[in-house]
């Protein structure tokens, strides 16, 4: 009877993930993967606990309970290996995003699908997302927007139109960044950028800055600028939490 009912709950596991999979989001597929293979995880443990085999039950217990948000040992220790998996932190910032705004945009990076996507807030565009432009009308904005402005639109076109500086052929408007200035960065912007909420521990800040400097690598559409400002981030509070 046990092996039934857990050939039972094997079939209807995979089933759910067969349809998460054909839905191709994945936010929801990572969460499914998650509380699966934490429930799976749990029953194993629980199974392999009532046959005595104690010193395989506590572990994988321990690990199920870990994929589902809990751990006894609070948020070090084993709830790290938990974050690899895409654990909950009541230090990360809801739908896991960094955020970098200029006088012109407002960019935000999803740190689980790395997608770059902005808003334009001031000019005769404000209000409308970049992704209603195409390659031309952005290019066109270019020489009214600021430096800082400048940086990152050129750091999401580089993302959308990885060949767009080639193809500018030496236009002014492609490929001559002009140096992005801008002022010390506030805590609130850091934390922004980094996705995380006010308080964060200088672990998980740490944690956010490898995370999204693995995003911004030039391999996968990766911006010198972003980068620069996730360091900057970084930086500015390590230095908070130092003094």
């Amino acid at each position: 009877m046990p092996t039934l009912i857990a050939g039972v709950v094997a079939i209807i596991l995979l089933y759910a993930l067969l349809q998460m999979f054909r839905a191709a989001n994945p936010v929801v597929l990572a969460r499914a993967i998650k509380i699966g293979g934490g429930v799976v995880a749990l029953a194993v443990a629980a199974f392999t606990g009532v046959k005595g085999e104690l010193a395989v039950a506590i572990p994988l217990g321990i690990f199920g309970a870990g994929l589902l948000g809990w751990s006894p040992f609070g948020t070090s220790g084993f709830g790290n290996i938990a974050g690899l998996f895409g654990g909950a932190s009541s230090q990360r910032s809801p739908g896991q995003t960094s955020r970098v705004r200029s006088q012109f945009l407002d960019m935000m990076l999803d740190h689980d699908s790395g997608k770059l996507s902005g808003q334009i807030v001031a000019g005769p565009f404000a209000g409308r997302s970049l992704g209603e432009f195409d390659l031309p009308q952005l290019t066109a904005m270019i020489p009214g927007f600021d430096a800082e402005s400048v940086s990152l639109l050129e750091s999401y076109l580089d993302r959308r139109f990885p060949a767009w500086r080639q193809d500018a052929q030496g236009n002014a408007a492609g490929g001559q960044s002009r140096p992005a200035a801008s002022g010390k960065m506030t805590d609130e912007e850091a934390y922004q950028i980094l996705g995380l909420q006010p308080g964060a521990g200088r672990d998980e800040i740490s944690r956010a800055h490898r995370a999204l400097m693995k995003k911004l690598h030039p391999d996968q559409g990766g911006s010198t600028y972003l980068a620069t400002r996730v360091n900057e981030a970084k930086d500015t509070l390590l230095r908070a939490h130092h003094s």
